[in-house]
């Protein structure tokens, strides 16, 4: 587990793998997530106060809590609770020991930044088992990489998937309804389209997205997409078309009230 992040100021980082054991994780983790008072009732019940103070402890440091999801060729997919004073947020970076520094693609705070994922690259990194993170475990790491989400395209098999990570990993009454929720919605992303550059990367349409075409310089973008292209993955790189490309011939495929506040707006 990493105890520095090239190009991203923070930590001491502390690992955590016990947290995603714990269903009152996952509730905290999953908060901004429901946008809609009815998300936000089916994930919490009557009572979030005890996931709100697990999730505020995370965030008020010394040490951040990071998760980590092992990519193809040795790229990693950091989650970084960042507890900054006055600055706390959940962090999603992309990194390669021959990269200068790790890229940021989602952050999960007041001056929310993203989507940072499309749903092949987090089905692909949920189900690459790849060792060497903090949970191999396919129903953790979808709901880990899940607050990351935004993508207007998503599969027949999306709301199913999510449905058994929340049954399997929360004690939420009513997964099925919740899952529905999660995906009409998507946090603060909303359900976003993504396309190809000319240089082929994959780029998101969302207005906050660190992954838009003029958020960042191209051989970045196209770096970030390789790295999460998902392994043996030749069946979903049709679903996205490319510039010029027809479809199927692309590269790839709040209620107020709550304890646990969302962070802000952008």
């Amino acid at each position: 587990m990493p105890i520095d992040i090239p190009g991203y100021e923070g930590g001491p980082y502390t690992h955590r793998p016990e947290l995603l054991n714990d269903p009152v994780f996952w509730e905290g983790h999953l908060h901004s997530y429901a946008q809609d008072e009815l998300a936000e009732e089916l994930l919490h019940g009557e009572d979030d106060s005890e996931a709100a103070t697990l999730f505020n402890s995370l965030l008020a440091g010394p040490e951040w809590p990071v998760f980590t999801v092992p990519l193809a060729d040795g790229h990693r997919l950091h989650v970084v609770y960042r507890a900054f004073e006055e600055d706390e947020g959940v962090d999603y970076l992309v990194h390669h020991p021959a990269w200068k520094e790790a890229e940021l693609i989602t952050a999960d705070e007041g001056h929310f930044r993203g989507p940072g994922l499309s749903w092949p690259e987090l089905i692909g990194a949920v189900d690459n088992g790849l060792p060497g993170g903090s949970t191999d475990d396919p129903d953790a790491r979808l709901l880990l990489l899940l607050p990351a989400l935004g993508d207007a395209a998503l599969p027949a098999d999306a709301t199913p998937r999510v449905v058994a990570a929340l049954a399997a990993r929360t004690q939420v009454a009513d997964p099925e309804r919740l899952a529905a929720a999660f995906l009409e919605t998507q946090g603060y992303w909303t359900r976003t389209d993504w396309s190809r550059t000319e240089d082929g990367a994959l780029v998101s349409t969302g207005d906050y997205a660190l992954r838009h075409a003029g958020a960042r310089p191209s051989a970045a973008l196209t770096r970030i997409a390789a790295a999460l292209a998902p392994v043996q993955s030749t069946h979903l790189m049709c679903d996205r078309a490319g510039p010029g490309q027809p479809p199927g011939h692309g590269l790839l495929g709040n209620g107020s009230g709550s304890a646990l506040r969302h962070r802000g707006t952008a």
